[in-house]
């Protein structure tokens, strides 16, 4: 477990070295800035004094200052940059590769929407702590400089400083953290908002095919509008915040303003010394107000961080395995008492080579199986085994390259339908043809501009249902794992298709397990035997001609 200060402060430290660099240059302007107020009030009294040798000396001071400070902001602002952008990359890579991790858990009770939030929107707010860190180290000498020339003109108006500055600085983080707070409400509500309106556009033709048009945007908007009430919440927050810490900072230096005002009327520091000292209370107020957006930033960031971490440091939804597969891999699978809910006791039992249709009543009796299949997660009681190895004892990665289990649910990536189905060259083109042919997706390809080399671009949203499903499928036939579990592949197909891709698909299959969890007549006539599940225990099985006409609920559940 990280933890957001964990997570904040590992990332830091992994680019240590370039903060470090940034630090140290970004430092080094922040002592010409202050510098230079000095200086001048130095050459004003050598010029007064008449002495022009030591006049021109200084002036060529001030000169390799002023060079000195610019090329240090140049430099130590595009390295702290590059800082931010590496640790903000860093961690998007960690997120995205904890949401895709083997054993899952990542996305439990989260919105895809909300997860590339974290990605990217907090993942950028911790990366920018980086800048805000840099800042601040650099504000904060660049206040000891001015501090040490302000005692080297006056005692006095160097312990005003010395002595002012540490309240001002705690004062300054006390009011940040309503800030911070506010800064994670915010965040929360944006990211929420985010996963509505990516799922509300995934779901796009559903929703306009039940007409819930008005129902989706009232929902969306609703939460839109909590995301931008959090968000003037949290904008007022850090708008009164700035303009306390400007406030305070005002006061300080009109305070320093009086005291070397006095001074001078006293004649206890030269013309150019109460120069100086009035150019160093004013090179103050840029230190003064780094520490407010510092502060602000430091804030929002420690908030997100925590977000992130809430992503990894997620539980994994299954433990790693120590055993390996059989090799090669026979294909029989055996559910022993398996509960997991809804299902609440299976019991059956699939050869090597056979292909098995298998009907439930309740469709998330169904989507628990192929979850079980696939071990996305593992039953709460009974064991799961493949060629007389349990699934739990079966590193997620190793079962996965012998059991492909495919969701109802399957997305197409942007890239041509070719890659697509060959899992990005991973599949022969062989197979890749035959996959094609089977799934009826060939049909599909005649009809794009360019075949199987057309790009899909917006996630195939330009296909319809029953194309995209074909496509899917071929893939996962591409595979030709030894066991491939598919949910209802052909839902949004028509009856004709549907009957072609059944024979075609035995035919491709023959001799490897494979498990069809469908309602479809046609994809369950094919079928060696269904197994029916109901109430979630297994009621009974035969050959799907038998159970239509003896089994009414099996009648009624595949044929209605």
């Amino acid at each position: 477990m990280t933890g957001g200060s964990g997570l904040l402060t590992a990332t830091l430290g992994r680019q240590r070295r370039l903060i470090s660099l940034s630090t140290l240059l970004i430092t080094g302007h922040q002592a010409g800035e202050a510098a230079v107020p000095f200086l001048i009030g130095v050459i004003i009294d050598r010029a007064v004094d008449g002495g022009v040798g030591s006049l021109a000396l200084w002036l060529g001071v001030l000169a390799a200052v002023y060079v000195g400070l610019s090329y240090s902001y140049r430099y130590g602002e595009r390295t702290g940059e590059r800082a931010a952008e590496q640790a903000a990359h860093d961690l998007r890579l960690r997120v995205t590769r904890r949401v895709l991790h083997e054993r899952g858990g990542a996305e439990a009770d989260r919105l895809p929407g909300a997860l590339v939030s974290i990605a990217t929107s907090d993942a950028a707010r911790v990366g920018a702590v980086a800048i805000a860190v840099v800042s601040g180290v650099a504000a904060v000498v660049g206040l000891v400089l001015a501090a040490v020339l302000l005692l080297s003109i006056s005692l006095p108006l160097g312990l005003v400083v010395l002595l002012g500055t540490p309240p001002l600085l705690l004062l300054t983080r006390l009011f940040g953290k309503p800030l911070e707070e506010r800064s994670e409400t915010e965040q929360e509500h944006s990211a929420h908002a985010s996963g509505i309106a990516a799922d509300l556009v995934i779901g796009l033709r559903v929703v306009k095919g039940l007409r819930a048009e008005t129902a989706a945007v009232d929902r969306y908007a609703q939460r839109s509008r909590s995301a931008l009430a959090a968000t003037v919440r949290a904008a007022r927050a850090e708008a009164a915040y700035q303009g306390l810490v400007l406030t305070l900072s005002g006061t300080f230096l009109a305070i320093i303003a009086v005291i070397g005002g006095v001074l001078a009327l006293h004649g206890q520091i030269s013309v150019g010394q109460l120069i100086s000292s009035l150019g160093l209370a004013q090179f103050l107020v840029g230190p003064m107000s780094t520490f407010g957006w510092v502060g602000a930033d430091l804030a929002q960031g420690r908030a997100s961080a925590r977000r992130v971490a809430a992503v990894l440091d997620t539980p994994v939804a299954v433990p790693d395995g120590t055993a390996h597969p059989v090799t090669p891999a026979r294909g029989g699978l055996a559910l022993r008492g398996v509960h997991s809910p809804p299902l609440r006791g299976i019991d059956l039992e699939i050869a090597p080579g056979e292909l098995v249709g298998i009907v439930t009543t309740d469709p998330a009796e169904a989507a628990e199986l192929v979850r079980l299949l696939g071990r996305v997660r593992d039953p709460v009681a009974g064991v799961i085994t493949l060629d007389g190895v349990p699934l739990a004892d079966l590193a997620p990665d190793d079962l996965r390259a012998v059991v492909l289990a495919v969701d109802h649910q399957t997305d197409l990536f942007d890239d041509s339908v070719r890659a697509a189905v060959s899992l990005a060259g991973r599949a022969a083109p062989a197979s890749v043809d035959a996959a094609v042919t089977a799934a009826d997706a060939d049909e599909v390809a005649r009809g794009l501009p360019d075949g199987l080399d057309t790009v899909l671009d917006d996630r195939a949203r330009s296909l319809s249902g029953g194309q995209r499903q074909r496509i899917a499928l071929a893939r996962a036939l591409a595979g030709d794992p030894p066991v491939l579990v598919v949910h209802d592949p052909t839902t949004a197909v028509d009856a004709a298709t549907e009957s072609r891709i059944a024979g075609r698909l035995r035919a491709m299959r023959d001799g490897r397990t494979t498990i069809l969890v469908t309602a479809s007549p046609a994809l369950l006539a094919v079928t060696d035997r269904v197994i029916v599940v109901h109430d979630g225990i297994v009621r009974t099985d035969g050959a799907h001609g038998d159970l239509v006409a003896e089994d009414d609920t099996y009648r009624e559940t595949v044929l209605a």
